[in-house]
């Protein structure tokens, strides 16, 4: 599998964009994070309203208890007591849920605030990371099995923009017919280098190699 092409231009640029790809990444996931941690703030009141609520709970149960185990005092004494506590239960309860929807909130919003735009540059920076490794692969499988130029400079006739074609030769097509060596490689060097390969080195034994 090649991952990065052989001409160095063109491999600095697809390490630069996999280093901003990373940059990308954590950028935004520090953004989700500290949104995060921004909107879990609205859960400070519900904590307060916990702990507030908690507290009168306890005292008031407290309480009760203290009056009913004073003696000669009957049990009614303590019933206002207790009931003041389930109160103080209902507030607790009250601020708990506060909090868990506070802490639901910013989970959602972390996410969406570091997911949506990871994932938007992702595809679009994998599809073409994931082209130009299949083409190039391809490319380079035919290389490595056969230095034959032939089948490249075919390809250039049939891809390649004409005015790049007709600044190579007149006749691309003609010349390529008689196996012109210069016309050939220049033709092949037009597909090769959209594949970000390099071509192999001319032997002197064989035009086309």
């Amino acid at each position: 599998m090649k991952l990065y092409a052989d001409l160095p231009a063109r491999r600095t640029a697809q390490v630069v964009s996999d280093l901003l790809m990373i940059a990308w990444v954590w950028g935004w996931v520090w953004a989700g994070r500290t949104v995060h941690d921004v909107t879990m703030r609205l859960a400070e009141p519900g904590r307060r309203l916990e702990g507030a609520g908690s507290g009168f709970r306890e005292k008031m149960t407290s309480a009760g208890n203290g009056v009913d185990d004073l003696p000669l005092v009957d049990d009614k004494v303590a019933t206002p007591f207790r009931e003041a506590a389930g109160a103080g239960t209902d507030i607790e309860s009250a601020g708990r849920d506060l909090v868990d929807a506070v802490e639901r909130l910013s989970t959602a919003l972390g996410l969406v605030t570091a997911v949506v735009p990871i994932v938007l540059v992702l595809l679009v920076w994998g599809t073409l990371r994931y082209r130009f490794v299949r083409h190039a692969t391809a490319a380079q499988r035919f290389m490595d099995s056969d230095a034959d130029l032939d089948l490249f400079a075919l390809r250039a006739m049939a891809g390649q923009p004409m005015p790049r074609l007709a600044a190579i030769s007149p006749d691309p097509v003609g010349a390529w017919r008689r196996r012109d060596p210069d016309v050939v490689r220049a033709l092949a060097l037009l597909e090769l280098r959209d594949a970000g390969l390099r071509p192999p080195r001319p032997t002197g034994t064989d035009s086309l190699s």
